[in-house]
């Protein structure tokens, strides 16, 4: 697995949006931090993307702070990968995984 470069975000906290923030960490593991509004109801569905979205494209030693503000499924995937690419800089991302 590949690890990111560097910090990065993406996304507002408007309503309806969200903002994903991410980072490299020392240990082998993807770390998930999220606050909603719909948490209680959408918590465990916003992670599984999260985290199913990170494994595609191999990459660990992460932490991702998640803001949802009520975004649907693929506006948190683009915000993630919108991170993710300013992350990696100029390294190739393989987006054909997901």
């Amino acid at each position: 697995m590949s690890k990111i470069k560097k910090s990065a975000y993406a996304g507002t906290l408007e309503s309806s949006d969200v903002f994903v923030q991410i980072e490299p960490i020392e240990e082998d593991k993807i770390k998930i931090e999220l606050q909603s509004s719909v948490e209680e109801m959408y918590g465990d569905d916003i992670r599984d993307s999260v985290k199913n979205v990170i494994e595609k494209l191999g990459i660990s030693h992460i932490s991702v702070k998640v803001q949802d503000k009520g975004a649907l499924d693929y506006v948190i995937k683009a915000r993630l990968q919108a991170a993710i690419l300013r992350a990696n800089e100029d390294e190739k991302i393989e987006w054909e995984k997901l």
